[in-house]
């Protein structure tokens, strides 16, 4: 297999909507172009569970890179250049803490962190994420401690594309939690970054790790269910 190229998400300059769950995303969404699909958005692409790391910090930026599975660069137009200009990279967010370990004094983390925290709180509605993680314990009781918040609150950003952001998910559906959880047990129990990193298309990525997430599902359940999708 040819070594993948690096991956690309465009900021848009106009109004958007993701050409595979046909969502309006507005101006100035995150895209990105898939060649036989169109325009995605994260959600639908998979890298919705990625932090956005700004540039600026070249030795952050570098270590980081190294330490992340999956990443993509963030590009947008600039009308005064006339061409897309980088402004930054989206990385696991583990990969991001690693190398700030490397290259922060421990007080410059703590308030780099604290920053990211406050971001990320304002993105969130946590009286939603309570019931949303809720929802992930009654379905997954055997859930390790802790997951279902860490499910909940990457399911509910108010990014367009979140799974939890929809429809069903806001009225607690059972097949959107277990959407929910079903993508977290992809990123974090499987190999499905790496796979994506090295250019496998979703769907055949998700086709290699699908019976390993049944088996974690299996393992998180009551019951065995079926419905991987």
């Amino acid at each position: 297999m040819k070594q993948a190229s690096e991956l690309k998400v465009f900021i848009s300059s106009r109004n958007s909507t993701c050409d595979e769950c046909n969502e309006y995303l507005g101006r100035k969404a995150w895209i990105f172009l898939n060649r036989e699909k169109g325009g995605l958005c994260l959600s639908c692409a998979d890298l919705d569970h990625l932090i956005f790391l700004p540039s600026g910090d070249a030795a952050l930026t570098r270590r980081t890179r190294k330490y992340s599975t999956l990443a993509a660069v963030v590009l947008k137009w600039s009308k005064a250049r006339k061409r897309y200009e980088r402004q930054g990279l989206l990385v696991e967010s583990e990969a991001l803490d690693k190398a700030e370990l490397e290259s922060l004094a421990d007080s410059e983390i703590r308030a780099r962190r604290r920053e990211r925290a406050a971001v990320r709180r304002g993105e969130l509605d946590q009286q939603y994420v309570e019931k949303f993680a809720k929802g992930v314990r009654e379905l997954f009781p055997r859930c390790p401690k802790g997951r279902e918040k860490i499910i909940a609150e990457h399911a509910c950003l108010k990014y367009s594309g979140r799974v939890g952001r929809s429809a069903a998910a806001k009225s607690f559906e059972e097949s959107a939690v277990r959407m929910a959880v079903i993508a977290h047990i992809r990123h974090t129990e499987t190999r499905y970054d790496e796979l994506l990193a090295r250019g496998y298309d979703r769907w055949d990525a998700r086709d290699d790790v699908e019976i390993k997430v049944r088996e974690i599902l299996a393992q998180w359940e009551e019951l065995d269910r079926e419905g991987v999708q």
